[in-house]
């Protein structure tokens, strides 16, 4: 996982009216729970844009008054009209701890039934896993190479080292669907066991 050093200062003013004070000066209030002690911060909302707006996922190493705990964003709270940050909760992590977060899945390989015709669709883009954050990756690579025509790969069809998936396992993470096209040339669903004759037979115009 990618590492991400953020500055942060200790905050004692709460309520609605200071919070909105705080962000028109250009810090967005934040919390950090996990540890042994519940601390209420406040963070430059400029260094956040590379760690907020990006589909990546961070180790955040906050600096709090010379000391550095490690953390990681467990909620994030927009404004629903101008989409602004209003408040992070950041989670405290530590090498001995499991953790939930949710990574982005990257499919390898190409489908053999994406040569029979079929469309590769990713339908899970994040999957939400359990374990030490040591063990997490900033992706999770899932190899769709022998995945057929109108086939799906299902969370429980998945695993990786280290780690515990926590998403329903009958939930769709991806699937090569039947095209018109495929469908023109005579490819159906039912046609999967079929689909290395299907791949060198010519398509229909």
């Amino acid at each position: 996982m990618k590492e991400y050093a953020l500055s942060a200062t200790k905050r004692d003013v709460l309520g609605k009216r200071e919070m909105k004070k705080l962000r028109k000066e250009g810090l967005i209030p934040a919390n950090i729970y996990g540890g042994e002690d519940h601390i209420n911060i406040t963070v430059k909302k400029d260094d956040l844009r590379n760690l907020i707006y990006t589909p990546d996922i961070y180790l955040v190493n906050l600096s709090i008054d010379g000391k550095e705990r490690k953390c990681i964003i467990q909620e994030l709270q927009f404004h629903p009209v101008t989409d602004e940050i209003l408040h992070i909760d950041f989670l405290e992590v530590f090498a001995d701890k499991p953790v939930t977060m949710e990574v982005p899945v990257v499919l390898d390989g190409f489908p053999v039934g994406v040569r029979a015709g079929g469309k590769l669709n990713l339908d899970m883009r994040k999957l939400k896993v359990k374990g030490f954050y040591k063990d997490i990756p900033e992706q999770l690579h899932i190899d769709v190479s022998t995945l057929g025509l109108g086939k799906t790969m299902k969370v429980g069809q998945v695993s990786f080292e280290g780690l515990e998936v926590l998403n329903a396992k009958a939930a769709v993470v991806a699937a090569v669907r039947t095209t018109r096209a495929a469908r023109s040339a005579g490819v159906g669903q039912a046609s999967e066991e079929g689909a290395e004759e299907d791949e060198e037979a010519p398509a229909e115009a």
